[in-house]
């Protein structure tokens, strides 16, 4: 292609309205599991002045004498924690980095930049692509999908972008480029939707400094085979959210706890040549060396998952179970087996970026490049399809039980 990559469009030119990541400014109001955010709440309330202080974690945006507006859609205090913790929240399930679903506390009071915008348009309809930042030779894809509201952490430190697939709750006003779908569904001879764009993008998109780029081809058939492609990603990515189906490995490829995992494992180590993941003096097999290998941003996501879970923490952060809980290897088990599919997708993932990148072929000599969006009036895109959609249809409780309309 004439100009090469620099001639490809951006995520960001296709999906213009995204946010930053969450900072929580604390790592104890995130956990594995949910009784270890109320067993900490607990103490935190209960502690007094000085050892409360210490106990929360104050920094410049949040001290526990900070009030702070409720959380789109939650009823929690707005008063000074000091002054008035209020009830319990109920925690909510949010994705902590790729591929790492935690619990969340959503109090704004003990957040630092909870990012408001993104908890409005956060319902069963909505959808998350999360960029992963870009790390120079580090492996792995540059973006994925979740239906659970996002963090943004990027295991290499480099975070990236949250890009809402909708710009209003229910599924309403989707978050592309105006014009953009009218124009590739002229060029594909079918309609293009919202989250076939996204299904797009998760097959094709590559990693840039600039963040993710989403090569547009000429081909229709291509198109439809890589949206294909990208469907079947996204399950796997939301792991039975929209559809109930949880993924799961052909038989006799599905793994098993071969020996208990002990209380305490105290290290992590694989065998290639007998599939084998040992944890401590547990074991799991088969797991495939693709799942075993498989890394975001350079980073190996199965050992990532398992030192979040064992490293020493201090504060109300080392609050959690003494023992290796029951679940947590259900959920091991689970993201084996989804890294092992995603990994088994990966030569059809390849194949399509090959015929992407083939210098004669058919599907490159009229791809639509940044200069074609422009030229089809596309770009650039309105800067108000790059800030959050206002909502005039209900209150929100502001700092210290103020209300506010938005």
């Amino acid at each position: 292609m004439a100009g090469g990559r620099g001639a490809l469009p951006l995520l960001d030119d296709l999906m213009p309205w995204s946010v930053r990541p969450l900072r929580t400014g604390r790592a104890w109001v995130t956990a594995p599991e949910a009784t270890s955010l109320r067993a900490r709440w607990d103490l935190l309330v209960r502690a007094e002045g000085a050892e409360r202080e210490r106990l929360f974690g104050p920094s410049r945006s949040r001290t526990p004498m900070t009030p702070a507006a409720a959380l789109p859609g939650r009823s929690t205090g707005t008063s000074a924690f000091a002054r008035d913790p209020g009830p319990y929240p109920e925690p909510v399930r949010i994705l902590h980095g790729p591929f790492d679903e935690q619990w969340l506390i959503p109090d704004h009071r003990l957040l630092d930049a909870a990012r408001p915008e993104l908890w409005r348009v956060a319902d069963g309809h909505q959808l998350f692509a999360v960029e992963h930042g870009h790390v120079p030779q580090g492996a792995g894809p540059a973006l994925s999908a979740t239906a659970l509201l996002p963090d943004g952490h990027s295991p290499a430190g480099r975070p990236g972008r949250i890009r809402p697939l909708y710009r209003r709750p229910g599924g309403l006003e989707p978050n592309l480029a105006p014009g953009l779908s009218a124009l590739l569904g002229a060029r594909y001879g079918a309609p293009v939707t919202a989250e076939s764009v996204l299904c797009w993008a998760l097959a094709a998109a590559l990693p840039s400094p600039a963040g993710p780029l989403v090569p547009l081809p000429a081909d229709g058939d291509l198109w439809a085979d890589g949206v294909e492609l990208g469907r079947e990603l996204l399950r796997l990515h939301l792991r039975g959210a929209h559809d109930g189906e949880r993924p799961r490995l052909p038989g006799g490829r599905r793994p098993y706890v071969r020996a208990a995992i002990p209380a305490r494992p105290d290290g992590l180590r694989y065998d290639a040549a007998e599939e084998t993941l040992f944890l401590g003096e547990g074991r799991v097999s088969p797991v495939p060396s693709g799942a075993w290998d498989f890394r975001v941003g350079g980073v190996r996501m199965l050992e990532l998952w398992f030192g979040r879970r064992t490293v020493p923490a201090e504060g109300l952060a080392a609050v959690g179970p003494r023992d290796w809980p029951r679940e947590r290897t259900s959920e091991l088990l689970e993201l084996i087996t989804v890294l092992a599919l995603f990994d088994g997708l990966g030569p059809r993932q390849a194949a399509l970026r090959d015929r992407l990148d083939r210098a004669d072929g058919p599907d490159r000599a009229d791809a639509l490049t940044r200069d074609g969006l422009r030229a089809a009036g596309v770009l650039p895109v309105p800067a108000a399809a790059r800030r959050p959609a206002s909502v005039l249809d209900h209150q929100e409780e502001g700092p210290d039980g103020q209300f506010a309309l938005l």
